[in-house]
């Protein structure tokens, strides 16, 4: 069960999520148009010179690695945005204090109709 809110604690809230929300998709969009540039840039470098042909050129990790290690904070920001939440957020260390409480209350029942 969730915490009685005001209204004012909702909105602070539900206005905290939306902006995190928006900015993992800001974050999201700068990746894709950065990473298609840098690729293209490399890509012509590496066609531009004699050194590689296409075929070679496009499998270069230097065109790649961007996406890759870029790739892997952008997940972990999609994970705090959308994922961990649900695991190790608020509301689960709520049901976890509530789950642990009552267990004690349970404990203690036991003990005291002994």
């Amino acid at each position: 069960m969730e915490p009685n809110y005001t209204k004012e604690q909702q909105y602070l809230k539900a206005k905290k999520r939306v902006k995190d929300i928006k900015g993992f998709y800001s974050h999201l969009m700068a990746y894709i148009f950065v990473n298609i540039f840098i690729s293209i840039v490399i890509l012509y470098g590496l066609t531009s010179s004699e050194d590689f042909s296409f075929s070679e050129a496009i499998r270069h990790f230097g065109v790649y690695s961007t996406w890759l290690f870029w790739g892997i904070g952008l997940f972990f920001h999609w994970l705090g945005v959308f994922g961990f939440g649900s695991f190790i957020g608020k509301s689960w260390e709520e049901k976890k204090i509530k789950e642990l409480m009552k267990e004690d209350d349970d404990r203690s029942n036991k003990i005291l109709r002994k």
